[in-house]
């Protein structure tokens, strides 16, 4: 445990270095870099609107703001979600099932996917694109608030598959046995 991490950012490395799953380390940059551009980018408009509305009192823009970063953190939250669970297995030497570490990465993958559809439905009338796609066209006769319903549900395969993948209770037998073999891909 002397190459421990501290928090979410070293968490980040942590798991890219002491992962044996190429897939998981091409999704820790990918997934950092795309969680990094995610908190940018909302924390700038962020900035802008509090700009825009500084001059007026009320309440509402005060919890529409709140709810501003609520999202920007439930993109963010389950992008990173793969890379904690595999930085904490590893630091821990938790027991898994083999290749834990790369479903993992293919559920992180999955969600980068859904923020992409989620944003192809939800876009605004002004801003879609005449398309010849029957799929894109079946994606922008969906309802807007429909756009939610991707993320949400790729960010909890997410969830299913870490719970799905670890193995509880052995923790005490493995950490007692040092000559106990990897469980991982």
């Amino acid at each position: 445990m002397t190459d421990s991490y501290r928090g979410v950012f070293g968490a980040i490395p942590y798991a890219i270095r002491n992962t044996d799953s190429w897939t998981m380390r091409l999704y820790g940059v990918l997934g950092a870099i795309t969680a990094g551009l995610i908190a940018t980018v909302v924390t700038l408009a962020l900035v802008v609107w509090m700009g825009e509305t500084a001059g007026v009192q009320s309440g509402t823009f005060l919890f529409s703001r709140s709810l501003y970063v609520l999202a920007g953190f439930a993109a963010v939250a389950p992008l990173l979600a793969p890379l904690l669970f595999v930085a904490r297995r590893h630091r821990r030497d938790d027991p898994v099932k083999p290749g834990y570490d790369r479903m993992l990465a293919y559920a992180g993958f999955l969600f980068l996917g859904s923020l992409y559809l989620g944003m192809v439905i939800s876009a605004p009338a002004g801003l879609r694109d005449p398309a010849e796609s029957v799929v894109v066209s079946a994606l922008y006769a969906l309802p807007q608030p429909a756009g939610v319903v991707p993320p949400v549900v790729a960010a909890a395969v997410v969830f299913w598959v870490h719970y799905r993948y670890r193995l509880p209770g052995e923790t005490d037998e493995r950490a007692s046995d040092p000559d106990a073999e990897p469980i991982d891909d």
